[in-house]
């Protein structure tokens, strides 16, 4: 039997599907230089980096620890 037959793989799934729909520029970007929100813009700013983080850490914190979503692979 494998260490990782009974892995919890939930958090790690979670974590890299935010992290690619809210990385600053790929799908929107909040806030921008010259309007609160652009879709698709691929540019960045230090304050749109720390807004996405903020998004990111609630999000992940209510789907993984108030939600309670769990994917166990046997």
């Amino acid at each position: 039997m494998s260490l990782l037959s009974n892995a919890d793989w939930g958090p790690i799934v979670v974590a890299v599907v935010l992290f690619i729909l809210l990385s600053p520029g790929m799908m929107f970007q909040l806030p921008t230089r010259t309007r609160v929100i652009e879709f698709g813009n691929m540019c960045t700013s230090g304050i749109a980096i720390l807004v996405h983080a903020i998004i990111y850490f609630s999000l992940f914190t209510i789907l993984i620890m108030e939600i309670g979503i769990h994917i166990h692979v046997y």
